[in-house]
């Protein structure tokens, strides 16, 4: 688990045991749409309390799935920056349509990490109880038609527009960030470019050279897939993002 993802699954536990501890806590520290300008805390506030065991298993199971390949990604200030943009979007997307209701919960914020998860790997096959393929950006899809069909519906106690808002603030933090001169820069670092003077079977031999055990599980099992993926197709089918990431990691060794 990635620093940043630990940390928020540590303190969404901790704070639902001081919930448990003292329903007070609950009554400070949710949002309420129609009071949040008053109480301006809780629109980060809400996101780390929970309304029972489920609620919080599958918020912080989500979070430990789609989380810890997202940070090594983005790094730790812009995960954590998509993470509080979708946990806040799904707060202001609920004022105009839920207004005396009171929110709380990861959902939103979660929400938002799963969208980057997908922003970045939308063919990545995820396992729907375990045994149902879908893409990630499939997923997400169906995610939101759900979202908007329980908001119009009427959504049986869900958040909905919180959830809606969480892709929201996802989206809208990653097309910003893909903007600034670090993104930009990457953007163009993944555009296919004039042949370079290392020869193929050098940049091969430099790939295989990379230290897995020094590699974070998830991306210990992206270089594994890019390597049998250049002995099936040859490097001729490689994407340029899987020429960056295996230039990224063979640079640091």
């Amino acid at each position: 688990m990635t620093p940043w993802v630990l940390r928020l699954v540590l303190a969404n536990v901790a704070m639902f045991f001081l919930q448990s501890a003292s329903p007070i806590v609950t009554e400070l520290f949710a949002f309420v749409p129609a009071a949040g300008w008053y109480r301006p805390w809780t629109f980060v506030t809400y996101m780390f309390l929970h309304g029972g065991f489920g609620h919080i298993f599958f918020n912080m199971l989500s979070l430990f799935f789609f989380g810890p390949r997202l940070e090594d990604r983005l790094g730790g200030k812009h995960f954590l920056g998509l993470y509080f943009a979708s946990g806040i979007m799904g707060a202001l997307l609920s004022i105009p349509f839920t207004p005396n209701v009171y929110i709380i919960g990861a959902s939103g914020a979660v929400f938002g990490v799963m969208l980057g998860f997908a922003w970045f790997w939308p063919r990545e096959q995820m396992l729907i109880w375990g045994i149902l393929p879908i893409e990630s950006r499939i997923m997400v899809i169906i995610m939101t038609a759900m979202a908007l069909f329980g908001g119009f519906t009427g959504g049986g106690g869900v958040a909905h527009y919180a959830h809606l808002g969480g892709f929201l603030g996802g989206f809208v933090y990653l097309k910003l960030l893909s903007r600034n001169a670090g993104m930009a820069r990457f953007r163009r670092a993944t555009q296919p470019k004039a042949p370079r003077i290392e020869t193929t079977a050098s940049a091969l031999d430099r790939w295989r050279r990379i230290k897995r055990d020094d590699l974070h599980e998830v991306n210990r099992d992206e270089l594994d897939r890019i390597l049998d993926k250049i002995s099936a197709e040859g490097m001729g089918g490689l994407t340029p993002g899987e020429r960056e990431f295996l230039d990224r990691f063979s640079t640091r060794h």
